[in-house]
């Protein structure tokens, strides 16, 4: 009876140990692809959030300098008097003149800074002048698709915005906003990978200093 037992005692076939590694294979295959679509998925959402997050940062060094347009102190020891508070105006640029006071130097500037897109390298760029003495063009922002400016126009001379319109249609209206469309990209460092829509954010600014501003 016992050497019967031992007889028909059976181990794992040849057959059924290709069958476990084929169906190992399988699962550990579609574990990999899993894996790879999330490392992707991943890839695409961090930069997604850091050109978001670019565009956002540039956008607020524009605004900023859009706020102090036509700004002029009236300090009877400063010199500077502000004639045109925003100038070349277009669709893709604009310049914006302010009174500033540097602390450390202890002297009132003229600041003139004119922000454009280059067309050649599709970056933002931003350029300082200081009472007449122009700095280097600083990038603010790489792979941007397209920066328009629209402009909010006082047409009655009653202190209120009747109408958004572009830089041509201005005329002899009066200019109390600005609005800025920023469209940025992220940079595509996988060819495979799936192409990433684009990026944009558009922000509204009203002329602090509007009462001197055509």
């Amino acid at each position: 009876m016992k050497n019967q037992n031992r007889l028909n005692t059976k181990g794992i076939t040849l057959i059924e140990l290709l069958v476990a590694l084929v169906i190992f294979a399988i699962v550990a295959a579609g574990v990999y692809q899993l894996f790879i679509a999330q490392s992707k998925a991943y890839t695409v959402q961090d930069q997604v959030m850091e050109v978001q997050q670019s565009v956002r940062s540039a956008m607020e060094i524009l605004l900023r300098d859009l706020r102090m347009a036509g700004f002029d102190s009236d300090n009877v020891l400063s010199p500077i008097s502000i004639v045109s508070p925003i100038a070349n105006l277009s669709d893709t640029s604009i310049t914006v003149v302010y009174e500033y006071y540097d602390t450390a130097l202890a002297q009132f500037q003229e600041h003139t800074v004119a922000y454009w897109r280059d067309g050649a390298s599709s970056s933002l760029i931003r350029q300082l002048t200081i009472d007449g003495v122009t700095s280097p063009q600083e990038t603010l922002l790489e792979n941007v698709d397209n920066l328009t400016f629209t402009y909010g126009v006082d047409v009655n001379e009653d202190g209120s915005l009747e109408d958004w319109v572009a830089a041509g249609d201005i005329g002899i209206s009066k200019v109390v906003a600005v609005r800025v469309a920023l469209t940025a990209r992220p940079v595509q460092i996988n060819p495979d990978q799936r192409m990433i829509s684009p990026r944009t954010l558009v922000s509204n600014i009203t002329l602090r200093n509007s009462c001197l501003i055509r």
